[in-house]
């Protein structure tokens, strides 16, 4: 039972984590594009940041319950 609880939480660390990195991608973009105000970019980047330690935290916890699934 235990091994299912961690499977299950494996796949939504997964999925958290690759919708951070559509995030971060996201924000990049808009802070590289000329035709937005510098505002919008710096926001946009300082979001890319912090998207970015989403991304590797959900990447570990994912890789964590991966591991514990298997034991």
């Amino acid at each position: 039972m235990e091994s299912a609880k961690q499977a299950i939480n494996y796949v939504s660390e997964t999925i958290q984590g690759a919708a951070s990195g559509a995030s971060k991608e996201t924000n990049k973009e808009i802070a590289k594009d000329n035709n937005v105000n510098v505002g919008t970019r710096l926001s946009a980047a300082k979001d890319a940041v912090g998207d970015k330690v989403d991304q590797t935290t959900h990447e570990n916890k994912a890789e964590a319950h991966k591991q514990y699934a298997k034991a």
